[in-house]
């Protein structure tokens, strides 16, 4: 039985700074069904706090505890480590990581940092993950659909690079960590195999859900999907359907 559904944001829900089209309705079908939602999302430029007021203004009812972000989760694993945030994020994103003032050391936090990605940035988190501090990683997509229309390369990349550089693996805060479907699981009150996941991207997304032990995972051609994208991950997608509306329909039927 299918009591949760998770859905990403960025590419699935909207797009910029519009709702993609059947978006705010298929939503509003899925809470009228009983379903509970959980929106989780890679999205590093901005806060939960912005998040949280986007989504609220394109008329998606949302509450600070059905959205899971990478920097939340960051924030939690340094607040309990007692770690201080060496910051090379979006700057908008800063005040999600505000009060961390950890005694027992640093660790460098890599998100979407946009043109904040210069070579005396990433030559600071470098040096600073040489002399010890820990590693996270908000996320490591590959690419993502920019406000533009147009795909332009994601944090995976530069995150690739210090690890490289500094020959250590970073920590994974954001999807596909098994530890972040997990903590949204949780806050749902139930199973992996009660829930379904929803997403553009196949890699982080939908084989991502899957291997975490979510249920069932569909993958959206909106956002950033390209024809072909179902056939080079595995697990494959459950079922590939043309948008979020798509999803809702498949969900709603499968669970009555």
């Amino acid at each position: 039985m299918i009591r949760a559904v998770l859905l990403d944001l960025a590419g699935v829900v909207y797009q910029g700074k519009r709702a993609l089209p059947g978006a705010v309705d298929a939503v509003a079908a899925l809470r009228d069904a009983g379903l509970r939602l959980r929106f989780l999302t890679n999205t590093t430029r901005m806060p939960k706090r912005e998040l949280l007021s986007r989504l609220n203004g394109l008329g998606i009812a949302i509450v600070d505890d059905e959205l899971f972000t990478p920097a939340q989760a960051a924030s939690a694993w340094l607040a309990a480590k007692k770690l201080a945030p060496h910051l090379l994020v979006h700057p908008d994103l800063a005040e999600d990581f505000a009060g961390l003032s950890g005694s027992a050391g640093e660790a460098v936090v890599v998100g979407d940092a946009a043109q904040g990605f210069t070579y005396d940035a990433m030559n600071a988190a470098f040096r600073k993950l040489l002399a010890g501090a820990e590693f996270l990683a908000l996320a490591r997509n590959r690419n993502f659909k920019d406000d533009d229309g147009e795909t332009s390369l994601d944090a995976g990349a530069f995150v690739a690079a210090l690890e490289y550089g500094c020959q250590r693996e970073a920590v994974l805060l954001g999807k596909p960590a098994p530890e972040f479907f997990a903590a949204a699981l949780a806050s749902a009150e139930c199973s992996g195999k009660e829930a379904v996941m929803v997403g553009d991207d196949a890699e982080a997304d939908v084989a991502g859900a899957l291997i975490a032990g979510i249920g069932s995972a569909l993958l959206v051609r909106t956002g950033k999907y390209r024809p072909g994208d179902e056939t080079k991950v595995t697990p494959a997608a459950s079922a590939t359907v043309d948008d979020l509306a798509a999803a809702a329909r498949w969900i709603i039927e499968l669970r009555t």
